[in-house]
């Protein structure tokens, strides 16, 4: 089901537009990994309610995915690994929006793994890829979260340096780098 019908023509890059912690970072991030990657970042963290690290990377994982495979939008059937339980499962929110492959056109499952991870397999008429986030960047995810958890527990300033975390990702993490192939 291919449709372009967007709303949003182009992304609105004048910092008046953002939050104050976003407006230095998301037009850094446009700059850098292209407005297609801003446009979907954007709209996931605003379908998804707060600046997350794992819905950034379903956008970052979809659209590295459609590059891969050389579709548009809406042209993937995707299995995600994520489950259905936060924070990993807020990764799929992403995915949906960068490939618009979503529930409601019943383009997506999610499987309930074990252990929910940030992979996904994504698949056309004729391909078939199936990619996850490399062992390094997950670790230092963990890493960075554990050591947010320790100093504040799950309290305002968790969130906040999550927020930040989120942020400071998107604009350092490079789709290309991040994944490997399954």
């Amino acid at each position: 089901m291919l449709h372009h019908n967007h709303i949003i023509k182009h992304l609105p890059l004048n910092a008046e537009y953002y939050n104050d912690d976003i407006a230095p970072i998301a037009p850094m991030a446009i700059e850098r990994h292209g407005e297609q990657e801003g446009r979907y970042a954007v709209l996931s963290l605003e379908l998804h309610g707060h600046v997350g690290i794992y819905s950034l990377l379903g956008v970052k994982m979809g659209l590295y995915a459609r590059e891969l495979l050389g579709v548009e939008a809406g042209a993937l059937r995707v299995v995600s690994y994520a489950g259905s339980t936060p924070p990993i499962s807020c990764f799929n929110d992403g995915l949906q929006v960068a490939t618009e492959a979503t529930l409601g056109h019943g383009l997506i499952e999610v499987v309930h793994p074990f252990s929910p991870r940030v992979e996904a397999e994504f698949s056309t008429h004729n391909n078939t890829l199936r990619l996850r986030l490399k062992s390094e960047y997950d670790q230092l995810l963990q890493h960075e979260i554990e050591e947010l958890k320790a100093l504040y527990g799950l309290g305002k300033e968790y969130w906040d340096d999550v927020r930040l975390l989120a942020l400071r990702f998107w604009v350092e993490w490079r789709r290309k780098d991040i994944f490997e192939r399954v």
